[in-house]
């Protein structure tokens, strides 16, 4: 059995892991695990629709303010527990990186409502911010784009429009103000997400994109859609997110059938309950949803 294959059952056993369809959506918190060992996350509960930060620049200026959804923590609150978790997350593909070079890693997710896009949306901020690398968040979910909204930003020109010919990438590519970060929208929506994906374009693009930062996070669409598994084919690594109680295990199963099994970097479990248990390390310390 793979070091995935025995974190999960090892997840099971310890009653985090209900494989039913539709399970107990009520759980709370979240835990990154770096295979096979397992860390937290909580998510603060959005109280508004949008948070004021503060982002700065490379010579650590204030830069200018930001709209962003609560639930990207490691902007709107860096001091939280649920931030560190995503240091954590992020020192870990550091380290996986001082193995095997991870320069482009896909974010993806058994079906929809895991939190995926949340977690892309933290890591590529926590990457940009910790290590002072050159990083770029591309939404290559164009059938559920939400990193737009998250972030405050347009959502086109973007990737559909990349790839369809409508715009250079230049044009579609957003730099988030006083950092690092870069955001590749999926843009306007289109009736052929999965053959543009697919696509020579698609590949020349991330090529594209390799060669002018230092990392890229892709929040692909869930992995039991065919052109996600043309994209992993792509990337150098995978993470997986899972939402305990609701993802049922058959599912998980196909999902990860056609991932190469040496690109699978790690996976993020949200939905865990945050009553503390020994086989997470500590630091889970506010109640979330698991966005």
């Amino acid at each position: 059995m793979s070091r995935f294959g025995r974190a999960v059952d090892k997840a099971d056993r310890e009653g985090l892991l209900t494989w039913t369809q539709g399970g107990n959506r009520a759980a709370r918190g979240a835990a990154v695990e770096e295979l096979p060992t397992v860390a937290p996350v909580a998510y603060a509960e959005p109280a508004s629709p949008s948070t004021e930060v503060d982002l700065w620049d490379d010579e650590g200026a204030p830069g200018t303010h930001a709209a962003f959804n609560p639930v990207l923590v490691a902007a709107t609150d860096p001091n939280s527990a649920a931030a560190e978790q995503f240091r954590l997350l992020r020192t870990r593909l550091e380290g996986h990186d001082n193995a095997r070079r991870t320069h482009l890693v896909l974010v993806s997710s058994p079906g929809v409502g895991d939190g995926k896009t949340t977690t892309s949306a933290n890591l590529a901020l926590t990457m940009a911010q910790e290590f002072q690398h050159k990083v770029v968040l591309v939404e290559a979910d164009l059938r559920r784009p939400r990193l737009a909204d998250l972030f405050g930003v347009r959502s086109e020109p973007g990737l559909m429009d990349v790839l369809a010919g409508a715009a250079p990438l230049d044009e579609a590519i957003i730099t988030v103000p006083g950092s690092r970060l870069s955001i590749l929208p999926a843009g306007l929506p289109g009736s052929r997400p999965g053959s543009l994906l697919t696509s020579s374009m698609m590949q020349r693009t991330l090529e594209a994109l390799r060669s002018r930062f230092d990392r890229i996070v892709v929040d692909a669409a869930p992995l039991l859609l065919a052109d996600t598994h043309v994209l992993a084919r792509l990337a150098d690594g995978v993470l997986m997110v899972v939402r305990a109680g609701v993802t049922a295990r058959p599912t998980l199963e196909r999902a990860l059938a056609g991932v190469e099994r040496e690109k699978l970097v790690g996976f993020v479990l949200n939905g865990v309950d945050e009553t503390p248990n020994p086989y997470y390390t500590p630091g889970v310390v506010s109640q979330g949803t698991g966005a």
